[in-house]
Order: structure tokens, then C-alpha cells, then sequence
């Protein structure tokens, strides 16, 4: 049995978060729906990025950012995801490192360029966004590194990479390599229409593969093909050890070892930015089931977590996780 030298290894699309800021008229004049994520080819990125204005440039993905949130707990982490030899790979793998996660993945020579998100912020603080998968979604079994996959407690599959064969087929390999290593598989399904482009195989990898499962309301039903909440529950719990189900600012529901746990959603003055609650709710969760707690205590960080982004602009902490959570006594 490997060593666990982490808490949890992400896997999951790579992109670079491109964050600058403009008014209703730079929307207008290329023609952006305000408020909207489109997915845009590689050359329209490049215009688009040559129009904005000054940028912030970092690390993102829907997992990168749930690793990035344990990190903030401070769990020692690491991440596995496909980006090109190119300016934007530097910049995501430089990025990444610089919050102490591992990240070994090789850049592709060849191939597409990689993934970036050009997110727009107009005055009233509603984000455009304009994303480029790139290279990250050719991610393949031979982009896995065994050494990470093995040193993990847990590892953390994103549904956003589940779209071609090639990451099926690495998803089935890593799930197969972590619990041969006496590691546990979690799964967030990610997007409803992601599910429904390739329900029977999400299916097929909840049901064999996955010990838990992060989704929303709408996920779930659209798995399950059903439009009760409590019977997707039902039906996800006969699938998985632990099913972790999000509904906003209703909270979430945890289901497993045959109890049913519902936590309140932590309550914030105002909402600023929506984009990343569900991977920082994850990321509170695994920190918890990292650290042995019971599962009400995981869910209260997830809550935290998940309330601390939404609270300004970015799907990234802005103040450390630890200290908030050590401030409200949920951590030991």
C-alpha cells in the first residue's frame, strides 16, 4: 500500500482564468450575451484577449479550484490536468505550484493550445464568460501519474472531462489505479447537460467507480432521469457509498451509512459571484473526510467554503479557509 502523502489529487480540465474588467459597451461591440459562459474556437480567443483590457491571469477549472480550496485549508494536495507547451501552460503551471500543489503533468508539444476562460466583469459585477477548452479536454490515460494517484487518500474526478473516449478511458484507469492503492474515487457530475450527453456512461462510473458523489439538484435528477429531488437521492445512495448534494441557498444533503444529513447553507450579506460555490462546497467537504470527521462537520465546511467565494468576484478564497474555519470552531 502507498504511502498517503495527500490529502487528494484532482483531475480535471486546466484552464487559465483570464479576469479583466469592462463596461456594457465592450460586451456590445462584440457582441457578448452579458451574463452568459459560450464556448469560443481558439482564434477567437486570441481576439478576444487582444481587445481587453488589463487582466488578471491564474490557475482555474472546476476541480483545479476545489484542489486550490483544500489547499486553503491547508491540506497538501496535488493535481493532475492537460495543458500545451505554451505561455498560457506556463502560466497555469506556475500558478498552481505557487499554492503549494503538486503538479507534475507534462505539457503536449503538439496538439491544441491550452485552455483559457476570458471572464468579463462589467460594473454590476455579472460575469461573460468566454471559454476555450483547448488542449485540456485531449486528456488521456497517458497523462496520469501513477505516483500521485497512489499517494492520495482521495481522488477527485471532474464530469466537465468526461466528454471524449480518450478521458473515459483515463477516468476508469485512475479510478482502477486509486483503489488498488487503497485509495477512495469521488466524482462531481458537474453539468446537467454533460450528464445527459453521456448518462450511461456517468451512470456506469457512479455506480462501479465512484465512492462519492458531489452533484446539484439538477444534476442529480437529470442522472437518475426523474424530476424528484428525493428520488434521485434514493436512487444515488443504492449507487455510492456517499452521495453530497448541493441546492444553494437551500443548503445540502448528505446520504450514506444509512443516515440522511441536511446542512444549512452559511448565510451571506450579498451574493456577488455565484461561479465556484459547488467546487468550494467540495473542497470544505474532502478537507473534513480528509481529517476523519463525521459527515455534519465536513458539510458545515463545505457550507463555509462554498459561502466565502460566493461572497466577491472569483471562483478562488480570498481569505484563508483554515482561519475561518478554526474562527468558527470547526476545526480541532
Amino acid at each position: 500500500m502507498a504511502e498517503k502523502i495527500y490529502a487528494v489529487v484532482g483531475i480535471g480540465n486546466a484552464i487559465v482564468d483570464i479576469i479583466a474588467r469592462c463596461d456594457d459597451g465592450f460586451l456590445s461591440k462584440h457582441d457578448l450575451d452579458k451574463g452568459f459562459m459560450r464556448l469560443i474556437d481558439a482564434d477567437e480567443a486570441a481576439r478576444l484577449y487582444e481587445a481587453m483590457g488589463p487582466a488578471t491571469e491564474r490557475s482555474g477549472g472546476s476541480v483545479a479550484n476545489s484542489i486550490a480550496g483544500l489547499a486553503s485549508f491547508g491540506a497538501k494536495c496535488g493535481f493532475i490536468g492537460r495543458v500545451a507547451a505554451d505561455q498560457f501552460g506556463g502560466i497555469f503551471r506556475h500558478d498552481i505550484r505557487s499554492l503549494g500543489i503538486a503538479y507534475t503533468t507534462d505539457p503536449a508539444d503538439d496538439g491544441a493550445p491550452t485552455a483559457r476562460c476570458l471572464v468579463l466583469v462589467t460594473p454590476d459585477g455579472e460575469r461573460t464568460m468566454n471559454t476555450f477548452l483547448g488542449a485540456s479536454v485531449d486528456f488521456a490515460p497517458g497523462d496520469l501519474d501513477s505516483d500521485l494517484i497512489e499517494g492520495a487518500k482521495i481522488v477527485y474526478l471532474e464530469g466537465y472531462l468526461f466528454d471524449k473516449d480518450a478521458a473515459k478511458s483515463a477516468f476508469r484507469e485512475a479510478a482502477k489505479r486509486a483503489k488498488a492503492a487503497g485509495a477512495k474515487v469521488a466524482l462531481t457530475l458537474s453539468d446537467p447537460f454533460c450528464v445527459e450527453r453521456h448518462r450511461d456512461d456517468f451512470r456506469k462510473l457512479v455506480k462501479e467507480d465512484a465512492d462519492i458523489v458531489f452533484a446539484n439538484e439538477k444534476e442529480v435528477t437529470t442522472l437518475y432521469e426523474v424530476n424528484s429531488f428525493d428520488e434521485a437521492a434514493d436512487a444515488a445512495l443504492q449507487d455510492c457509498e456517499l452521495a453530497v448534494l448541493t441546492r444553494s441557498e437551500d443548503g445540502s444533503m448528505i446520504l450514506g451509512a444509512g443516515e440522511t444529513t441536511e446542512i444549512p447553507a452559511d448565510p451571506v450579506s450579498k451574493v456577488m459571484d455565484a461561479t465556484g460555490a459547488g467546487d468550494l462546497y467540495a473542497a470544505g467537504f474532502l478537507f473534513g473526510l480528509t481529517q476523519g470527521l463525521p459527515v455534519e462537520a465536513c458539510g458545515r465546511l463545505g457550507s463555509l467554503a462554498a459561502a466565502e467565494v460566493i461572497s466577491h468576484i472569483g471562483a478562488r478564497p480570498e481569505t484563508s479557509l483554515a482561519k475561518l474555519a478554526a474562527a468558527r470552531g470547526l476545526l480541532n
